[in-house]
């Protein structure tokens, strides 16, 4: 057998499959993309039906320069990128490029362990150019938005401006909530509650309809008059209903749940994410085992699952918990919409490898996502959970209150796993009622009125934007969070304690698009784009017609959007105080990190500084203020206004309550749980032992390994 060449994206993935295949193959790293078009010009021929012009990317041409020296040295070359659009189109540049390259060249690792890897080395295709198409559409459309509205941006608001045909839309949505937020009227309502006693315990209840029709109650007058009414009447079991309900497990992983998931879960951000799970997939050493890429391709809106491994799971499972844990039949999940399919979901390559198992040898959030990713497709292999839910219905008079409890009979996949929600307000009423009978007749504890008032809709979260674009059909599981980096990048929208605002920036742009270019910025719009662009790699549309279909009305509007639209001032946003340098007034700027102070003199004067906001809290070690500030990372911690006289620094917000085991200043901590907890800041508070404990073995089985290591080295 000759020599063969295998040509991947990433230098560890090309380690992890060189490591796998004897002497016969040489394994290299194209280091992503080696063309693209032209930073500096449009790079799309208009006048030509739309011909894209590649040019070599800078910095690439000494990698290109060695892979045609191996490619002319092997006497077979295999082209491995990523099995999705994008490496489609990186397998086509370096075909066009290197000599010595059949056409059945393709080759795709849809996880990287030494069985598919062999298999797949052994059986390549020719390039798929459907999918090749497909990409180049999408790329020469976003080109020639980005390209042709940026410079209008410069000229109508100001310079430095850019905007993206679904950055753009993923901007439009987060300022119309911002819209409606602001435009929201909250309406005050009443909820009450009802205590009963019995003699097992006590019951609590809830109103639920009065004279038979859901209960509303307004305002304060009016569940004062039912409390008056209802205190004059017993209150009678009127109904006891019970029901048997199965709960089934959610699929296993695609990027978007997966994104919003580890989002939920762990507060990993989405681009986090993808780099944790690109870890996963392209291998991690297991010690003796080798490496060993832990996950299947990342890049997916399929929640498949191919039989053979739904057998293995369903053994897997029967063995680490019991027959009764698998359905009769293997489960299969219909994913939402129109999906590409080209993968399974994401799931481990081999379920036998717990968690547990490979923690050593994994990063402390390599290890919360595998983890996460592990359980997900096993619970998604599992029974349905069991659950008894009783329904209590109590009369009184016109007024009907209902007590409700569930009680797991079966606990089934939730043994492992239970997925997270963006509305808390979703739990499962879990916990066993007190003995009943219909008929009953119970005495009254107390009744619990409450006010509230309604809310706006939520502000987004990472979590929440991921679903929205793709319940919306705007974007692909690749571009998820290169959407969210660039919206935040751009300065369109801020993060603040996890949810997206909308910046004046982000503002006036939108609202000059929708004025100039409503079908760019047309959600709608965007997600139509998004299925013909999937029709092309379908083989069912010409991505040239696409493009031109799309071209030539924006080029109408483009100028007369150049003509008509009007230059929008932006009105620097004044702090109210004056720069202590130059005695010129401090405006606020936007940055990398959020807002801060900056001199309105600028460029002559280069003051700038944070922005102060009082903790609402008094420093117990020097009487001063406890105020916020943010580190260079971006992070918010704590700290007092006498610095640097006075040292005290908490990442977590303090209390005006001293330690009594050190006597420092306490702070308060936010648990996942949405509880807070006393912690102290001081590392030294006897207290915070356990922390050091936990620190230094950690440190020493680090220690360990590395002397480990070095006695192999010594060794050999």
């Amino acid at each position: 057998m000759g020599k063969t060449l295998i040509i991947v994206e990433s230098p560890t993935k090309a380690k992890t499959i060189g490591k796998y295949l004897g002497t016969n193959y040489t394994v290299l790293s194209s280091m992503g993309h080696v063309r693209d078009l032209p930073k500096s010009s449009l790079g799309v021929d208009v006048e030509n039906e739309f011909e894209p012009h590649y040019i070599t990317i800078r910095g690439k041409g000494d990698i290109l320069k060695n892979l045609r020296t191996e490619a002319k040295r092997a006497d077979r070359v295999l082209l491995a990128s990523d099995p999705d659009r994008e490496g489609e189109m990186i397998a086509y540049h370096l075909k066009g490029y290197l000599a010595n390259v059949d056409e059945k060249c393709r080759v795709e690792f849809h996880e990287i362990t030494k069985d598919t890897v062999k298999k797949a080395v052994k059986t390549p295709r020719e390039l798929d150019m459907d999918r090749i198409c497909a990409q180049q559409a999408r790329r020469v459309l976003d080109r020639l938005v980005g390209y042709k509205l940026s410079p209008l941006l410069w000229v109508k608001v100001k310079k430095g401006l850019s905007a993206g045909r679904v950055q753009s839309v993923a901007v439009r949505m987060i300022c119309d909530r911002e819209a409606e937020i602001n435009a929201f009227v909250p309406e005050e309502y009443w909820t009450l509650g009802l205590v009963l006693h019995t003699d097992e315990g006590s019951l609590n209840a809830q109103l639920a309809r009065i004279d038979g029709q859901a209960a509303h109650i307004p305002d304060q007058q009016t569940v004062e008059n039912i409390m008056a009414e209802s205190a004059k009447q017993p209150y009678t079991i009127d109904k006891i209903s019970k029901r048997e309900r199965k709960r089934n497990p959610v699929a296993p992983f695609t990027t978007s749940s997966m994104q919003q998931e580890a989002y939920r879960k762990h507060g990993l951000l989405t681009k986090k994410t993808m780099q944790l799970a690109q870890q996963l997939f392209e291998g991690i050493s297991l010690g003796k085992q080798g490496v060993v890429g832990l996950i299947t391709y990342m890049r997916t809106d399929s929640t498949r699952i191919a039989p053979e491994i739904q057998q293995a799971a369903r053994e897997f499972i029967v063995s680490q918990y019991g027959a009764e844990y698998v359905p009769e039949k293997p489960r299969v999940y219909q994913s939402k919409g129109k999906i590409q399919d080209a993968h399974e979901a994401i799931r481990p390559t081999d379920v036998s490898r717990r968690p547990a198992d490979v923690r050593q040898f994994l990063t402390p959030q390599q290890y919360k996502l595998y983890k996460l990713i592990w359980e997900r497709f096993v619970a998604s292999q599992m029974s349905s959970a069991i659950i008894d839910t009783t329904t209590v219905d109590i009369a009184n008079g016109r007024y009907t209150f209902r007590a409700s409890g569930s009680v797991i009979r079966f606990p089934g996949f939730m043994q492992l796993y239970i997925e997270s929600k963006d509305d808390e307000g979703d739990k499962e009423d879990l916990g066993l009622l007190p003995a009943l009978q219909e008929g009953q007749t119970l005495s009254a504890e107390k009744l619990e009125p409450k006010q509230h008032f309604t809310a706006p809709p939520p502000r987004f979260t990472e979590a929440m934007l991921v679903k929205t674009l793709e319940e919306k059909g705007v974007g692909r599981p690749s571009t998820y969070a290169p959407i969210v980096d660039t919206i935040i990048g751009r300065g369109y929208v801020v993060r603040e304690d996890k949810h997206f605002y909308s910046t004046e920036l982000g503002m006036v742009v939108v609202n000059l698009l929708k004025e100039g270019f409503p079908d760019i910025i047309d959600i709608d719009f965007t997600a139509g784009m998004e299925a013909l662009l999937d029709e092309v790699e379908e083989g069912k549309r010409n991505w040239r017609q696409i493009v031109s279909e799309f071209y030539q009305p924006f080029a109408q509007e483009l100028a007369k959007a150049e003509a008509e639209l009007e230059k929008v001032d932006l009105e620097p946003e004044y702090s109210g105080d004056n720069c202590e340098l130059c005695g010129r007034p401090m405006v606020y700027k936007l940055g990398r990190y959020g807002k801060f102070l900056a001199c309105s003199g600028f460029p002559d004067c280069r003051n700038t500084k944070p922005i102060v906001i009082s903790a609402g809290v008094k420093c117990l070690a020097c009487g001063g203020e406890i105020i916020q500030r943010k580190s260079r990372g971006g992070r918010v911690f704590y700290g007092c206004s006498n610095y640097p006289q006075c040292k005290f620094v908490s990442w977590d917000k303090p209390i005006e309550e001293a330690c009594p085991e050190c006597g420092k200043q306490l702070a308060e901590k936010n648990l996942r749980s949405g509880q807070t907890q006393k912690v102290c800041p001081n590392a030294d508070c006897p207290s915070n032992a356990h922390k050091k404990k936990r620190k230094k073995a950690s440190a020493d089985a680090v220690m360990q390994k590395a002397a480990q290591q070095a006695a192999k080295k010594i060794k050999k």
